[in-house]
């Protein structure tokens, strides 16, 4: 009897064992397609990030931008990997945001051009540099802020910013929602009754 145990015990361990499974490798998920058509519903401000590179001042036109932290203050912002400005990110540990004013979609257009120059992206503008950051004059709001850190997360990198300079002007923001440029509108009054 223990004869046959022991060959029994000896052909499973002939047998090699399958790795275990990975539960998120297993499961489908949507395409990105359908992964785009969700995020183009998520309603952004539009703002534009740059920072100096080598040859001068680089900047791209960013929807994802979010608060982070008040104490300290952090930004957060999710650059597209490969980019120029990404590059000037990381390698100067600083850069500037912009929340752009609702009529500035040219200059928002301007910058999201994947064929536009950096020099073309910047022509034109009123430009200044704030800590050593090129900044945008005439945006709704801006500020500079020195690099924290950088990961990488898919095809984008999420770049956190502590913020080391700030300016907040008046207007209305420039919104992207649903793959085109929009702008808040003033609320209805409920009627009375």
């Amino acid at each position: 009897m223990n004869a046959r145990l022991r060959l029994v015990a000896d052909r499973t361990a002939e047998r090699p064992v399958p790795p275990p499974a990975d539960p998120l490798g297993e499961e489908p998920g949507p395409g990105a397609a359908r992964c785009l058509g969700l995020y183009a519903k998520l309603a952004a401000g539009v703002t534009v990030v740059t920072a100096r590179g080598e040859d001068g001042p680089l900047g791209m036109t960013v929807s994802a931008v979010t608060s982070l932290s008040a104490r300290p203050p952090l930004l957060l912002a999710c650059l597209r990997d490969g980019s120029r400005t990404l590059a000037a990110v990381r390698a100067r540990r600083a850069f500037a945001v912009h929340l752009l004013r609702e009529e500035q979609q040219d200059l928002a257009g301007r910058f999201a051009s994947p064929t536009t120059t950096a020099a073309e992206r910047f022509a034109g503008t009123d430009t200044r540099q704030v800590l050593g950051v090129p900044v945008l004059a005439g945006s709704l709001a801006w500020s500079v802020c020195l690099t924290e850190d950088v990961r990488r997360y898919g095809d984008h990198h999420l770049v956190v910013g502590r913020v080391a300079a700030v300016h907040v002007g008046a207007g209305r923001p420039l919104l992207w929602h649903d793959r085109r440029f929009g702008a808040l509108t003033d609320p209805v009054p409920d009627a009375a009754g």
